[in-house]
């Protein structure tokens, strides 16, 4: 043995002479999803995640990426591709949580006062430190930091774009609404805000003025903008993305006419209007975005791809790690193949949690495989309360609308690990009945219920 190591010895100590570096040797480990509980003032209460990819350059770029309400950073983590894209191009992707109530639960606060001020507290003071943080101690390029998010993440984005021009360079936010919509929290729940509410029209100039407002006096460069919106939502209405581009083109001073118009998948339209600002209209689409492959147009919009398209083939496989806490956003491919290996009787459970407003509401599903297999493709049968109708769903496709519904997974959640969770939901409609959905069966056995 001491032969042996005498002779180890000696040809690490002949390479170090030959100049050449004898590594450690270390464990392969998969980037994971970590939480930071200390990175800064946290007016707004929130939780940050932070994805560091395992090869990525001296200073990364950073990409926040901001869930819809009801939902978490490690629910957005899971349910949308900016962390399987970081691994590819490698970017930081920070997932802050959200903690506000404003009636419909972890929603960012776009509606305080506090919020609609540079430095004036609430939640956009809370994710610049998170930035900063993943600067100080990621290395993070202070020059490559870029927002995005949906729904009540896509309207953040929006937010941080006006009051952090100097942080942000590019924004892509989907279904958001403008900056400045909400008069207060009062307004803010969908179906009863003024916002929201499909009637909200104000003008270019006034639109213009509300993100001049928000930064007095600030000359420098503005954030490029990349929204996106289906016409066929009505939780936050198609016409609000018409507002976003007056406000967007008003900053600008660019013409709303766009500059060019393509379709770059079946049943999207692109409207660009000058080198600034992107718009996509996605024909058919609820309040279900992104879908596959939107989030490396997103990731292409900021150049982080070496050029200002997406690949020629964006990857869409997620990350395998199953949400802590259910998402909202929602990817809605087709459904792969059927389950081999279906869980036996009584080895799932599934949580619902609804948010519900006047004639509508949003139900999060958690599915648990409790059994000691894994599940590969899965179906989950349930039954809606009378009066409710599917209008859009997330992470799973729905048939039929109502009655005993049939959810199927897409194609980056097939699997269920043994001990592990998926989270799916959908938008409803209700005639005053909003109760949550019963009788589940995972793959033909009977769940229990939390």
């Amino acid at each position: 043995m001491k032969i042996r190591r005498r002779l180890l010895l000696a040809a690490a100590t002949s390479l170090a002479v030959a100049g050449l570096a004898v590594p450690a040797a270390q464990p392969a480990f998969a980037a994971s999803l970590t939480e930071v509980t200390s990175f800064g003032s946290n007016p707004g209460g929130m939780r940050m995640h932070i994805y560091v990819p395992n090869t990525r350059p001296t200073a990364p770029a950073i990409v926040v990426a901001m869930h819809g309400c009801g939902g978490s950073g490690p629910g957005f983590y899971s349910s949308s591709e900016f962390a399987s894209l970081a691994d590819r191009y490698g970017f930081l992707v920070i997932y802050p949580s959200a903690t506000q109530q404003a009636g419909f639960g972890n929603c960012f606060d776009t509606w305080s006062d506090a919020a609609k001020r540079r430095g004036g507290g609430s939640d956009p003071v809370s994710i610049v430190s998170m930035v900063s943080y993943a600067e100080r101690q990621y290395g993070g390029d202070a020059n490559r930091v870029y927002a995005t998010g949906s729904s009540s993440g896509g309207m953040m984005t929006n937010e941080m774009l006006a009051l952090y021009p100097d942080v942000f360079k590019a924004g892509a936010a989907f279904m958001g609404v403008p900056f400045n919509c909400f008069a207060g929290a009062s307004d803010y729940p969908p179906g009863t805000s003024k916002c929201t509410g499909g009637s909200m029209d104000r003008t270019p100039q006034q639109w213009g003025d509300a993100v001049r407002q928000a930064y007095p006096g600030y000359t420098g460069p503005r954030p490029r903008v990349q929204l996106w919106h289906g016409t066929s939502d009505t939780l936050v209405p198609y016409s609000l993305l018409q507002e976003e581009i007056e406000q967007w083109t008003n900053v600008f001073g660019v013409s709303q006419t766009p500059t060019s118009t393509d379709t770059p998948q079946s049943g999207w339209n692109r409207r660009r209007y000058g080198d600034n600002i992107e718009a996509y209209s996605i024909q058919g689409a609820g309040h279900s975005l992104p879908s596959s492959g939107m989030a490396a147009y997103a990731i292409g919009f900021f150049g982080l791809t070496g050029t200002t398209t997406p690949p020629t083939t964006p990857p869409t496989t997620g990350p395998t790690t199953p949400p802590t806490t259910p998402p909202t956003t929602p990817p809605t491919s087709g459904p792969t193949t059927p389950p081999s290996t279906p869980p036996s009787s009584g080895a799932c459970r599934v949580t619902a949690a609804v948010n519900a407003w006047n004639s509508g509401l949003t139900e999060n599903l958690t599915i648990t495989n409790t059994g000691s297999s894994a599940v590969n493709g899965w179906s989950l049968v349930f039954t809606l309360p009378a009066g409710q109708t599917i209008t859009s769903g997330w992470n799973a496709t729905y048939a039929p609308a109502g009655g005993q519904v049939t959810a199927r997974n897409v194609s980056y959640n097939g699997a269920i690990p043994a001990g592990g969770s998926i989270s799916v939901g959908f938008q409803a409609s209700h005639t005053g009945n909003s109760g949550a959905a019963g009788s589940f069966a995972l793959n033909g056995s009977a769940c229990t219920t939390a």
